[in-house]
């Protein structure tokens, strides 16, 4: 499988996957540069969270059901794992959809971003993609989701908070399941470690061409640049997601450098 030249489009010099496809109502922005930056406990800023995070779980069910329609050699039970994540993500864009209701908010109120489809359904091996979108992108939801858990919960809102901790506990096993099948598929063809390795230095010079640059302010006038983007490990999750504990300690190294 390859992606048609006419399915990319560019973006500060990287290239990425076109969107998928989103209702007129939808403004799709390509740049952080082109999105709000929901910093505090305002209302607004609680229906962009959502909204963004609605949008997010719809882009991991059409990446997960984008690879189910073009790897249709994988493995059954592999697909199956697919499929049930695309049940989960559903569950998940129906959740947040709600509670976005709830608050006032509704479809389109605020920009979205598709960054993360155009990166990960770049990448043309199947293995490869699990482990940027599962293993790296959702391994990365495992550190922020208890921070955004703990958040919601300071400024009160603990609908907001329950549900976000039923999402961590799916993504869990979606991570699970990739480090999983990695294992058992380079053991089977150790080349895949090549293209793995290959579409992790593609991640890595996408996130550095996409990211806010200091300086560069979002729509609503907010300095992208110093928006506190740190985090921390969250070893328990990742540990039950199936990560070795070298694994994790390295994570642990990065965070403090």
């Amino acid at each position: 499988m390859s992606v048609d030249s006419s399915d990319g489009m560019v973006v500060r010099g990287v290239v990425l996957r076109r969107g998928p496809a989103r209702e007129a109502c939808f403004t799709v922005a390509h740049m952080h540069s082109e999105m709000r930056v929901p910093s505090d406990a305002s209302e607004a800023s609680r229906r962009d969270l959502l909204h963004r995070e609605c949008n997010q779980e719809v882009l991991s069910l059409e990446i997960a059901a984008q690879s189910l329609a073009e790897f249709c050699d994988a493995p059954w039970d592999l697909r199956m794992e697919l499929a049930r994540q695309c049940w989960d993500e559903t569950r998940h864009a129906q959740m947040r959809f709600q509670r976005l209701r709830e608050l006032g908010g509704y479809k389109g109120e605020f920009p979205i971003i598709n960054q993360e489809w155009g990166v990960v359904c770049m990448i043309d091996s199947l293995p490869a993609r699990l482990a940027v979108q599962n293993r790296t992108f959702e391994g990365g939801s495992l550190d922020v989701l208890p921070i955004t858990i703990k958040r919601w919960r300071e400024i009160g809102d603990e609908r907001t908070a329950e549900i976000t901790e039923t999402i961590l506990a799916d993504e869990i096993q979606h991570v699970r399941f990739a480090n999983a099948w990695l294992k058992r598929l380079a053991q089977e063809d150790p080349r895949i470690l090549m293209k793995v390795a290959a579409a992790m230095e593609y991640v890595r010079q996408a996130i550095e061409a996409l990211s806010p640059k200091p300086g560069e302010r979002g729509i609503d006038g907010s300095d992208l640049g110093a928006v506190d983007r740190s985090v921390k490990t969250n070893a328990n999750d990742r540990r039950a997601a199936g990560f070795a504990e070298e694994e994790i300690t390295e994570v642990v190294r990065q965070e403090r450098s």
